[in-house]
């Protein structure tokens, strides 16, 4: 079962090129703050702009500097299932103990298309998969039902849900049982997640303020729902500014500030806003993180 705070990790890049050395340096960082997990090559670390060389070596990378400090689910989802399963096969290789696969974006499959990609990677790959289920930029939302269909799966092991809708987790629990591991992927509704069933976050706010993610996600485990409430509003504002401009072009400038990366980001993304970048300072400055 995977449960807590679990990073999605940027990708630093230096002179267009991987930054090798900063991206184990800060995998080290994220383990050191607490940080219950990792997710290399997501969203957040720019996949869609990572050559399949690049996309391979991050993951080793991750793997290598985690060292088996905390799971390693390694971002391997494509709108092509062949890529999705080479990629997948890639990471068990690499040793990362599970994938997080995307539903295909742009195609826009039905629920039987859904079944079957996840199948015919369930089949080919042999490691856990995490389904991440995100319509705001897939377009496509996977049901219930169909999840439950596919949790039937040995190697289906949970969903990383960023519908926002509240009720899912409740749903999703009923369809499936306790032991299918929900991770909610919108910071900002983490508690919420929590109180609906859900067993985690898989953060994009947890790159720039990892210690105070895991902590609070340790609280609700104890049931210190004071420490909750006080950490909860500690990150409301942080949760909202990391997302003032796409993701995740508001993290890099963030750990720029801070010393643990270049912001440099890779086309079409272009650096936030002078407007943005000064909203992005004063929340650091607030919460004493620069």
């Amino acid at each position: 079962m995977f449960k807590g705070s679990i990073t999605a990790l940027i990708t630093p890049f230096s002179g267009g090129a991987v930054d090798e050395k900063s991206f184990q340096s800060f995998v080290d960082w994220q383990i050191k703050e607490g940080s219950h997990g990792l997710v290399p090559c997501g969203t957040t670390g720019e996949s869609p702009t990572l050559s399949h060389a690049e996309h391979n070596r991050v993951v080793e990378l991750c793997v290598e500097a985690s060292a088996g400090r905390v799971p390693v689910i390694a971002g391997a989802g494509s709108n092509s299932t062949e890529e999705a399963i080479e990629l997948s096969r890639h990471a068990k290789k690499a040793g990362a103990d599970a994938v997080l696969i995307v539903t295909p974006y742009y195609n826009k499959p039905n629920q039987e298309g859904l079944y079957q990609h996840y199948k015919a990677i369930h089949d080919a790959a042999d490691l856990p998969i995490v389904i991440y289920n995100i319509p705001g930029r897939c377009v496509i939302d996977m049901s219930v039902e169909t999840m439950a269909r596919l949790a039937k799966l040995p190697n289906i092991v949970g969903v990383k849900d960023a519908t926002a809708d509240l009720l899912r987790p409740i749903r999703t629990r009923a369809a499936i049982g306790e032991d299918f591991c929900q991770l909610s992927g919108e910071d900002g509704t983490a508690v919420a997640f929590l109180a609906q069933g859900g067993h985690g976050c898989i953060s994009v706010t947890s790159n720039v303020a990892p210690r105070l993610c895991a902590d609070l996600q340790n609280a609700w485990v104890k049931g210190d729902l004071s420490t909750v409430t006080s950490i909860q509003k500690k990150l409301a504002a942080i949760n909202d500014v990391m997302f003032v401009e796409t993701n995740p072009t508001p993290v890099k400038f963030a750990l720029s500030l801070m010393g643990k990366i270049k912001a440099d980001v890779r086309l079409p993304l272009v650096p936030p806003s002078e407007a943005s970048q000064s909203k992005i300072k004063a929340v650091l400055q607030e919460l004493g993180l620069i």
